[in-house]
This record gives structure tokens, sequence and C-alpha cells, in this order.
């Protein structure tokens, strides 16, 4: 099986590392995508959802500032959470691991293995 794995990943963020260098351990080709920098389009953002099996606002970070002051308790559709996703890409969980058809959210780290069941 030779499909190509895929890492979104916020440098900044100590899960998102964890789970990089959890891959480097794998000894498996990756490639990385700094998504922070190199934002997702649209249609990118659905295919991930899609392969996660995820609504977009299942991916969210309460956690972050931005969600507690500007979105927490509001409810927005699903094509809403996606543009808000895109606008503030610092929402969306991390990392972002796929392979073939399927990704996962890597926290915790184990969780990548999963891809390769």
């Amino acid at each position: 099986m030779n499909s190509m794995l895929t890492i979104y990943h916020n440098p900044k963020c100590r899960k998102s590392r964890a789970g990089l260098d959890y891959l480097k351990g794998k000894d498996r080709e990756y490639t990385l995508v700094e998504y922070l920098r190199n934002p997702l389009t649209r249609e990118q953002l659905k295919d991930l959802l899609m392969k996660l099996n995820k609504k977009p606002h299942e991916i969210v970070r309460t956690q972050e500032d931005i969600y507690k002051e500007q979105f927490r308790g509001k409810t927005f559709s699903d094509e809403e959470w996606i543009s808000i996703l895109l606008e503030y890409p610092k929402l969306m969980q991390r990392p972002i691991v796929v392979f073939g058809y399927k990704a996962v959210l890597g926290q915790p780290v184990e969780e990548i293995d999963r891809l390769f069941e």
C-alpha cells in the first residue's frame, strides 16, 4: 500500500508536535502541511471532514480565546462552521493525519495507528 500520508500540522502546538514525532517514528514517508501558513481551501476542508467522518463543529478547538470570545454558545450551520474554520484556521483541532481515504485527529498520538489497520 503506497498511499500518501499527510499531516496537517501547527508547529506551535505541543499536541501537533507530538503527533509529528510519533509519525517520524513510524518510518513512513509523509507530506507536512503547515495549514496556518498554507491555508486550506473550502474544498480541501470539506474533503478532510469527509475523511475524518466528522462535522465541522466536531473539529473546533473550544479552548481557544477566539472561540470563547466570538463563537461559544452560538449555533452555526455546517457551511458557516466551514467558513469560520477557513477564516480562523487556528480553531482547527490538530494534528490531522490523512492516509488514503481516511483521516484521524492525532490526539492521543496512538489514534494515528488506526489509519494503518
